[in-house]
């Protein structure tokens, strides 16, 4: 069976039906969420007491951009993680991690809805949901 993201790789028109956002967009998601990533990695590393060598313990078993791939499919698809797992290749709880380490990394590169910027703002979230419920 072929995963996801080779089957992406193979045919990059069919990006935005399965993921939401085109090809080339993906692909700069990737790099930005690399470099997060990276940042993300430096500072866990910083404040870490190391017992034994850097670069031992279990390897990943996916690429980063087939773990954010993984994410974006998640956030269209919503299929269970069992069901993720295995169009990807790892375990449910393997799924289940990468989504929800990518979700954090992706909510800050991202911009967030007109509702997030203004829940903490009493007056204009009332004018927003009032422009919503007019336009409904």
């Amino acid at each position: 069976m072929i995963s996801t993201f080779d089957y992406i790789q193979k045919y990059p028109s069919r990006a935005k039906h399965l993921l939401g956002i085109s090809y080339d967009q993906f692909i700069d998601l990737v790099n930005c969420a690399k470099k997060c990533h990276e940042s993300e990695q430096f500072k866990l590393e910083q404040s870490k007491v190391r017992i034994h060598r850097r670069g031992g313990g279990r390897k990943e078993l996916l690429s980063i951009p087939e773990q954010v791939c993984l994410c974006l499919f998640y956030l269209r698809q919503i299929p269970t993680f069992e069901v993720l797992g295995m169009m990807f290749g790892i375990s449910k709880t393997e799924a289940n991690d990468t989504f929800h380490y990518w979700r954090k990394i992706l909510r800050q590169i991202l911009p967030s809805s007109l509702l997030e910027q203004v829940e903490n703002k009493e007056g204009d979230l009332m004018i927003v949901q009032k422009i919503l419920t007019n336009f409904k």
